[in-house]
């Protein structure tokens, strides 16, 4: 069994934001949706943990419009999904780990409106690549995927999935890609070029190679860093054990002999790594110690 994809539109038609959202609804009526409590994403929490620890939006996303983003993104998870499938490598509603990964992103999204106002009205999907890589990613507008050799080589509990998957919200909610994008252009003197496609009718285009960047897009050791103090702050509030986050590096640490997988290379490494979570953990374990836990705990899949 897989999941559904629709047919993409012709690369050079539509990519407005409403054509993004037809795509992706397509996809998850196929089962790629992930139901939520719409009055738990509205729910404000309180001003303490690791707020005060992240600056404002870098000025730079203000360069590219988070619509047509997200609208890129739509349309190259929708892709990677389709292609997935087509392969065989998309795991269906029913596995074991999309129950469980989606079952731990419904406690954290809750949380992420708070960070960015714009999840509230993001269509947040979950899906499971099976395929060897020791990756994982969520891409603006809510699009999680984890492939499944970072579950099966790490051999993760709940709570360091929970670690992972806050991390790469994190990017999302703090529109880091964004900021990247909008850094890029500003670099190359496109602001003007920029604005002239967004309203001469070359949004097409520009999504195109807005949807390139984000499968190639590397992230600054800045933006992993906040990823990271964020991502803490999530699971916490999420009833997970945010000290995961150690086991979690050291787990990686030893599968990649000392150095950072690629997923996250930008990184600080071994013990400098170690040494940031761990002073950030007296100002989030307070929010995990009042967190409503899970009431099921899921398992990693059978060790390769």
């Amino acid at each position: 069994m897989t999941l559904p994809i629709p047919e993409l539109a012709h690369p050079g038609g539509c990519l407005c934001a409403l054509h993004g959202r037809r795509l992706f609804t397509a996809l998850l009526a196929g089962g790629g949706a992930l139901a939520l409590a719409g009055p738990a994403l509205a729910q404000a929490q309180p001003q303490e943990g690791v707020q005060g620890d992240v600056g404002k939006a870098s000025r730079f996303t203000k360069l590219v419009p988070a619509d047509q983003v997200e609208a890129a993104a739509t349309q190259q998870y929708v892709q990677m999904a389709q292609q997935a499938a087509a392969k065989g490598q998309l795991a269906p509603a029913d596995h074991p780990q999309v129950l469980r990964l989606r079952a731990i992103a419904r406690r954290i999204i809750p949380f992420a409106a708070p960070w960015n106002h714009r999840a509230r009205d993001w269509e947040w999907s979950v899906n499971l690549l099976i395929d060897p890589q020791v990756n994982a990613f969520c891409m603006p507008g809510g699009k999680i995927a984890f492939y499944s050799g970072i579950l099966q080589k790490l051999q993760l509990s709940d709570d360091e999935v929970a670690s992972i998957m806050g991390h790469e919200v994190a990017h999302a909610l703090r529109e880091h890609a964004r900021e990247r994008m909008g850094k890029t252009m500003a670099t190359r003197g496109a602001i003007e070029l920029g604005a002239a496609l967004f309203g001469l009718g070359g949004a097409g285009r520009m999504a195109a190679d807005m949807g390139g960047q984000l499968l190639t897009l590397k992230f600054g050791r800045e933006d992993e860093s906040e990823a990271d103090i964020v991502g803490l702050d999530l699971s916490a509030r999420a009833g997970y054990d945010p000290g995961a986050g150690v086991t979690l590096w050291q787990k990686m640490l030893a599968a990649n002999k000392g150095a950072p997988p690629q997923w996250m290379s930008t990184h600080p490494s071994g013990t400098t790594r170690i040494r940031d979570i761990q002073a950030k953990l007296p100002k989030v374990q307070p929010l995990y110690q009042r967190a409503e836990k899970p009431k099921q705990r899921f398992g990693p899949p059978p060790a390769a």
